[in-house]
């Protein structure tokens, strides 16, 4: 993987270690998009979830892991916590892997991609994003 460095700040000139200076890096290998902000990127997270299977899947551990949150909380029991990471990204990688057949965008953008998972959720909730 090329690593990219955001020369001169926000939205500045972008350049890979092997010296590409363009938004998708052009060197050999894999290539990491730079989004300047998330509302640049949602679009693109939202073409990773094409798949119906994925978005469902993606929608489920959410829901584990909101429940899990609230059993934590009434409990008052931290070590259900613990189960939260492995109830999102499971379900999710699940439904990468099998069904979208893409790398998930939580290994080149995590933040953002944590930030897609619940702004999705929310539009299924809203009706915006169909399950």
């Amino acid at each position: 993987m090329h690593l990219l460095a955001d020369f001169g700040g926000a939205g500045g000139v972008v350049a890979c270690a092997l010296g590409c200076t363009s938004r998708r890096c052009a060197a050999p290998g894999p290539a990491v998009t730079r989004f300047r902000s998330f509302a640049e990127f949602y679009p693109f997270y939202l073409g990773e979830h094409r798949n119906a299977a994925c978005r469902r899947l993606h929608f489920i551990g959410s829901a584990i892991v909101l429940g899990l949150l609230a059993v934590a909380l009434l409990t008052r029991d931290a070590w259900w916590l613990l189960a939260m990471p492995l109830a999102g990204y499971g379900f999710a990688w699940v439904g990468h892997f099998f069904f979208e057949k893409n790398r998930p965008a939580t290994f080149t953008h995590p933040w953002y991609s944590l930030l897609g998972d619940w702004r999705m959720f929310a539009d299924v909730l809203r009706g915006r994003v169909r399950l």
